[in-house]
């Protein structure tokens, strides 16, 4: 059986010019001079297989991670040693700003499926920003973005029903898949039972027969991890005045 040949980082390796996601995570109207110079500094890693991890808590915080393929989940530790999903990561996304604070990242950052990240260090990226306005301003608005997702996830766990919390997490991922031009309807759940309710702040039975009650209610059909929303209106009225267009974010 001949050898099978090892995958080199230059052959799978996509130009910020030529990236598919370049629109959801880079500024718009960049110009082809400061392209490159995105491009210059940012490190493209090997993919990551399925629980492999990204970064750890107590890593040094030496980059921001910007999402190509996959799917990411953003957990930390209780002193209990039990795990709070934080967030979950989709291409032309980023993941890592934790990592500013304090020169260290204080969550963990795991692959739910094969993975693909750029990686951009913070003191090149921050350089960067520097000559480079519009991209201060991009990364600027994604800060904003994270702060206001986070007091949207409070809002909803403090406030929401069971069956609102799950439609909100569904409608959000309908959103941001529509925006990467994927279908808003059919699409498959990376992440497990489990972590989304986690992540809601719900049992994993709970979430098990919400899916079930769903189901029934004609909004939506489920098979394992693939989902098709067959009543979009209806679950965006469910979470009217709720608006987690990336509540599911890290």
């Amino acid at each position: 059986m001949p050898a099978r040949k090892k995958l080199k980082i230059d052959e799978i390796k996509v130009s910020c010019s030529n990236c598919s996601l370049a629109d959801l995570c880079l500024p718009h109207g960049m110009n082809t001079d400061e392209m490159e110079a995105l491009d210059s500094v940012i490190k493209h890693q090997a993919p990551l297989q399925p629980g492999q991890h990204l970064y750890r808590s107590g890593d040094p915080g030496i980059s921001l991670f910007a999402v190509r393929s996959g799917c990411l989940k953003t957990y930390c530790t209780t002193e209990d040693g039990d795990e709070q999903v934080l967030g979950f990561t989709l291409p032309g996304e980023l993941v890592g700003l934790d990592g500013l604070n304090n020169g260290h990242y204080v969550s963990n950052s795991i692959a739910l499926e094969t993975a693909s990240v750029c990686a951009m260090p913070y003191d090149h990226l921050e350089n960067l920003c520097r000559d480079l306005p519009s991209l201060q301003r991009q990364v600027m608005r994604i800060v904003g973005k994270e702060v206001t997702a986070d007091q949207e996830m409070l809002m909803l766990l403090g406030k929401r029903s069971a069956e609102e919390r799950l439609a909100a997490f569904l409608v959000s991922l309908s959103i941001r898949y529509q925006s990467r031009n994927l279908s808003a309807t059919e699409f498959n759940l990376p992440m497990s039972r489990q972590d989304i309710g986690n992540y809601l702040g719900l049992a994993i039975e709970t979430v098990s027969r919400l899916f079930a009650h769903f189901q029934e209610q004609k909004l939506l059909t489920v098979n394992r991890r693939a989902v098709v929303l067959t009543d979009l209106e209806r679950l965006k009225g469910m979470v009217e005045g709720c608006q987690l267009d990336k509540s599911a974010t890290s």
